[in-house]
């Protein structure tokens, strides 16, 4: 079955650095989208990056709350996708949560918490 193992969440000052990670198992990884979503407390979840399939060439996009802070990429050969997140902010406050789609059903991680404070 498809599994979504994230990692990499924890405490940071404004400014900091991030990496995220999500281990994917039960399903050709390389084929699909991957995605990383937030939510933050009283929230709706919010897409963050995605990053295409090898048909599409690994295409990426992203919010505008994280253009040129964040960067989303994927290692098809270890079946991970990563998140990079930079000059960190406050507002970055989330639980974040990676996602894919196969087969029209929606699968997500366990969630990890990112919390930007001084």
């Amino acid at each position: 079955q498809v599994q979504l193992v994230e990692s990499g969440g924890g405490l940071v000052q404004p400014g900091g650095s991030l990496r995220l990670s999500c281990v994917a198992s039960g399903f050709t990884f390389s084929a699909y989208a991957m995605n990383y979503y937030r939510q933050a407390p009283g929230k709706e979840r919010e897409l963050v990056a995605g990053i295409g399939g090898s048909v599409f060439g690994g295409a990426t996009n992203y919010a505008d709350s994280v253009k040129g802070r964040f960067t989303i990429s994927r290692d098809n050969a270890k079946n991970t996708m990563n998140l990079q997140m930079n000059s960190l902010k406050p507002e970055d406050t989330a639980v974040y949560y990676c996602n894919t789609r196969v087969r029209n059903t929606d699968y997500w991680g366990q969630g990890t918490q990112v919390t930007v404070s001084s």
